[in-house]
């Protein structure tokens, strides 16, 4: 197994991280679902950021191994109660990939955990990064509430 940014440690983390992860932010989340008309949590990854440190010419993918950040996104549709506009909320859980090791965080400026490709997460790491972002999707929604008066 590789110790660096490449197509397995990418698919790794997209295919058994990013899932476990999503589990538990949908147990921690299933007050708030009734609220929306609708949501979607989905697995992202971004093919759109060129890797400043490894420039290539190949297209940006998880098979090529070359993506930048992947994570999850999450999308509350149609916020609904009497008294209160509709809204939509969207929030993302980013991995930040670098050469030999990848962050985590609500966004690219935010870290919560930092890990070497391939090192095991523990059940406590998944449960409080799941927890963290759950609760800030939350804080989101009462600010948002709040806004409306």
């Amino acid at each position: 197994m590789a110790d660096h940014k490449d197509k397995d440690s990418i698919l790794h983390l997209y295919n058994q991280i990013l899932p476990k992860l999503a589990e538990r932010i949908y147990q921690n989340l299933t007050e708030v679902f009734p609220l929306f008309d609708d949501f979607r949590l989905e697995k992202m990854a971004d093919t759109w950021t060129k890797d400043k440190t490894n420039p290539t010419d190949k297209e940006i993918s998880l098979e090529n191994g070359n993506v930048a950040q992947i994570g999850l996104r999450l999308q509350l549709l149609g916020f609904h109660r009497a008294g209160a506009d509709a809204f939509d909320l969207a929030k993302d859980l980013l991995f930040k990939l670098e050469h030999t090791s990848y962050t985590v965080g609500p966004s690219p400026d935010k870290t919560w955990l930092e890990k070497l490709y391939f090192e095991p997460w523990s059940s406590a790491e998944l449960t409080d990064i799941a927890s963290r972002w759950s609760e800030e999707v939350v804080d989101d929604l009462t600010q948002q509430l709040q806004q409306q008066g």
